[in-house]
């Protein structure tokens, strides 16, 4: 089913397991909508000065956790059958100036294999107008959350960046570090 969203002549097509924010867009675009108005207005949110921008990327971070766990502790059941270890950093400085925070999944094939564990970085660089996600593997999406709603729309962000992280380091290696595809 196709929506036309009201006042901008932009097509959704609205799938069955997509969350819709109150304007009848998909959480995905919305985020991608703030991220774009970010760049576009020169601000991160409501924020304009760095420290503010620091402060909102905290507050983030701290939404993002049960979430970042979550995808971690599903991979860890499903897939490294319960051997994996997830650990959380919280928000530090990073080398660059930049703040960042960390969740990783470890597990013995993994160390085992010489290979990074599966990460989910969220990082605000000291260069950057603005946070992102990323892994260890995979590229950067845009960090703008600012309220659980928006936390909780990143789910599916998280899931896929852990999934490719997981893929690429399958790749770097082989289907053995995944206890699943052995003994599963």
């Amino acid at each position: 089913m196709s929506v036309l969203t009201e006042g901008d002549n932009l097509a959704v097509r609205r799938r069955e397991d997509e969350t819709m924010t109150d304007t009848g867009r998909a959480d995905h675009i919305g985020a991608l909508l703030r991220h774009f108005a970010d760049l576009r207005d020169h601000r991160h949110g409501a924020a304009e000065s760095r420290a503010d921008k620091e402060r909102l990327f905290s507050e983030a971070v701290a939404l993002l956790d049960p979430y970042a766990r979550r995808v971690l502790s599903e991979m860890n059941t499903d897939l490294l059958l319960g051997s994996g270890e997830v650990e959380a950093t919280g928000v530090r400085r990073s080398p660059d100036g930049g703040v960042a925070a960390l969740w990783t999944l470890s597990w013995p094939e993994q160390r085992s294999a010489g290979v990074e564990p599966i990460v989910l970085n969220a990082f605000y660089g000291a260069g950057f107008h603005h946070p992102h996600l990323r892994g260890a593997t995979v590229g950067d999406w845009p960090l703008n959350v600012f309220t659980d709603e928006q936390a909780a729309a990143e789910l599916p962000t998280l899931r896929a960046i852990a999934a490719a992280d997981l893929h690429n380091l399958v790749f770097q290696k082989d289907y053995r570090i995944v206890p699943a595809t052995i003994r599963g």
